[in-house]
Formats: C-alpha cells, structure tokens, sequence
C-alpha cells in the first residue's frame, strides 16, 4: 500500500501522520505485521485502517529504538511495548500515532456538518455542555465534534481503568477555549478516576480535528 509519512506536534508530543492510498492495498501487505493472523475477520476497510495506523505506530516507536509493532489486545487495544504508552487514531485515508512515558490519548475526526451536528448532539453532549459548545464562540458543528473526539481521546488514555463502554457521559466537558478543552470523569467512567480533570488539546486542520489528552490539571 502506498503510504505518505510526516509528523506534526500537539501539545508537545510528536505525532506521526501516515496519509494512504486504499486503491493500492493488497492483502499481501498485511504479512508485514507479526499478527496479521488476526486480521482474517476484519472486513477490508478496517484491515487497511489497522495496517496505517500500525505503520504510523512503527514510525512513533523508532525514535525510542525500538522496532516493535504493537499486536491487538483483548478489547482490540494496541499492545505497547512494556513502559511505553501510546495511541493510534484514524479517518478516512490518514491515521496517526504517538507514543509517550505517561498515558496518552489521541484522536481524528472528519468534522460533523451542521444536520449531523444537530441530530446527534443529545447523544454526546449533555444540555449543560451544548451551551458551552454553542457559547464558545466556535461554530457549533466544529465545537461538537472537538467534544466528541475530546472524548475519545480521554478514553483511549486511561481505557485500562475505565469501565466497558461508558458512554459519553462519563466524562464532563466543563470548559473549551481557542485551545483545549477540560473535562472531568464521573463514576460512570471509572470509581477509581471519578473526579479527575483532564486537559485534553486540540488543532482544526482543514476538515478535520485532531486531539490529545494531556496531563492532568
């Protein structure tokens, strides 16, 4: 598969960029990663999305001297060298990685247009965080998927601690400004991390929205 690699930082971690050109995936690529075995069920789209991301989780890795690929968890999450913390997000034709000595999450998103935006809302944001989107001087499609993705970024970094599937409510937006957003746990995503605040930034690029979960505040 032909593969374009770049990098770009986000609040100070180096994120790797793998943009790709599905037309020119073969199957045979797939030998390249030590569990490909584990592939067989995944439909093409996804074999080809898992192949990016782990291409750019390989190029985030080769920085610390390590030539690892990371294999597929229990509950499908990246298996990381022992130590090493890391992330893979993708959409559409790009994926991106990055891996830290801390927990860390990040995600991409294609941003939402105004009617997906508006029949959704409900689903990931409470009345109390729709204000704040709708008041943070953001256009609102754009403000809702940063609180989507701001979410999932949050849920891939701590993911081992969460309970399974705890849904968008389980971590509160309180705040998003030209930056970041806040958010803080509830019960529903974890009894140990209730309460923890989070800062979680965030860069619109084109189309799209990138975020990374940072340290706590």
């Amino acid at each position: 598969m032909q593969t374009n690699h770049s990098t770009f930082t986000l609040a100070h971690h180096l994120l790797h960029r793998i943009d790709f050109q599905p037309e020119t995936f073969s199957d045979g690529d797939l030998l390249w990663l030590p569990h490909h075995a584990d592939l067989a069920h995944f439909g093409k789209k996804r074999r080809i999305e898992h192949l990016a991301g782990r291409i750019a989780a390989a190029y985030a890795l080769q920085p610390l001297g390590l030539k690892a690929i990371p294999g597929i968890g229990e509950q499908r999450q990246p298996l990381w060298p022992e130590g090493i913390f890391g992330s893979i997000s993708h959409s559409g034709k790009r994926a991106i990685a990055t891996v830290s000595p801390t927990p860390v999450g990040i995600d991409i998103e294609h941003i939402f247009s105004s009617q997906l935006a508006a029949e959704v809302a409900t689903q990931i944001a409470s009345p109390a965080e729709i204000f704040r989107l709708q008041t943070s001087g953001l256009p609102f499609a754009i403000a809702l998927t940063l609180a989507f993705s701001a979410k999932e970024s949050v849920y891939k970094a701590y993911s081992s601690q969460a309970e399974p599937c705890p849904g968008f409510a389980a971590a509160e937006m309180t705040a998003i400004d030209e930056n970041s957003l806040c958010l803080r746990l509830t019960s529903a995503f974890s009894a140990q991390l209730v309460g923890k605040e989070l800062c979680v930034a965030y860069e619109v690029k084109g189309d799209e929205v990138v975020t990374c979960t940072v340290t706590p505040l």
